[in-house]
């Protein structure tokens, strides 16, 4: 028993929020609270906001720190603080990132966790599922192609934003969250990354993350940074002659689903601020991850 717990991996729980929604956090946390298996420390960033002293109003276990951003840098840019935050403690093995406005109905997700990545040392990502208060799953939170289970678990290409645990040795391997996308696509930029590195992702969907139902269309910049990240991910990861395919699949699907005029014109807009602006780095991956990626049920055109 003692050389089992010496090998468990040490989670941190990091959560980003943007100070508007300070009921959900509390809840949250209190979930996070109630967990078997307490983390050893809570990373909570204020993005661009001021934050209450959880510590003081909160009976919550570990360490927890707080960290107050002066601007909004978007959820991959807080989470990439969060990690940095976390790496100058250097006494963390796995991170579990959650939503703000998420909760953890069972006692034993973070128990569960530390075990998958125990399992298994090559795992550097373990997707959740995501469903509401009536235990319904949106098809768009499913990491497979069509009308999948939900309750079907293994090996994905991709995971869900809203919850999941990352090993910190992977990030460290591949790097953090593409900043520069403020929001849309960055969860695919680092799943294929990670992929690309030999890295696997499990979608286990006994780890349950209760989420209200919404839709991605709600925030008003949607559709354009929507368009202008599907670009940014195709130059910066798909081999040269994938680009052209994956952007047609996707405008095609964009044309066909959308029936608002003005969210084309601000998608279209998007896709050619796009082209035209700088992609950040270019590290397509290679011949053989298009393969696995293929082989797992989703190529990366699609």
């Amino acid at each position: 028993m003692e050389e089992r717990a010496a090998r468990a991996p040490r989670v941190a729980v990091a959560v980003v929020t943007m100070g508007n929604r300070p009921a959900e956090v509390d809840a949250l946390l209190e979930s996070v609270a109630r967990q078997d298996a307490p983390p050893t420390r809570i990373v909570i960033v204020g993005n661009g906001c001021r934050l209450p002293e959880f510590a003081e109003r909160l009976s919550l276990p570990g360490e927890v720190t707080v960290v107050e951003l002066e601007e909004n840098l978007g959820c991959p840019g807080g989470r990439n603080v969060g990690l940095a935050r976390l790496r100058e403690f250097g006494d963390v093995d796995v991170v579990v990132e959650l939503d703000d406005d998420g909760l953890l109905v069972d006692a034993d997700v973070l128990r569960r966790v530390g075990e998958l990545f125990a399992a298994d040392e090559r795992l550097g990502i373990v997707g959740f599922r995501i469903a509401d208060e009536h235990g319904e799953t949106q098809q768009r939170h499913v990491p497979r192609l069509g009308s999948a289970d939900p309750l079907r678990g293994g090996f994905v290409t991709g995971f869900l934003g809203g919850g999941h645990g990352f090993r910190m040795a992977m990030l460290d391997e591949i790097g953090d969250w593409p900043a520069r996308f403020f929001f849309a696509h960055e969860e695919s930029d680092l799943a294929w990354r990670a992929a690309d590195a030999g890295w696997r992702i499990r979608y286990a969907p006994e780890l349950l993350l209760q989420h209200p139902k919404t839709s991605p269309a709600r925030h008003a910049v949607y559709y354009r940074v929507n368009a202008r990240n599907r670009v940014w991910l195709a130059r910066r990861r798909l081999p040269l002659p994938l680009i052209p395919v994956h952007l047609g699949v996707w405008m095609l699907l964009t044309v066909v689903r959308n029936r608002s005029g003005a969210g084309l014109r601000a998608w279209f807009g998007g896709f050619a601020e796009g082209l035209r602006e700088p992609a950040g780095e270019r590290r397509p991956m290679r011949w053989r991850t298009v393969w696995r990626l293929t082989r797992l049920g989703r190529p990366p055109v699609i």
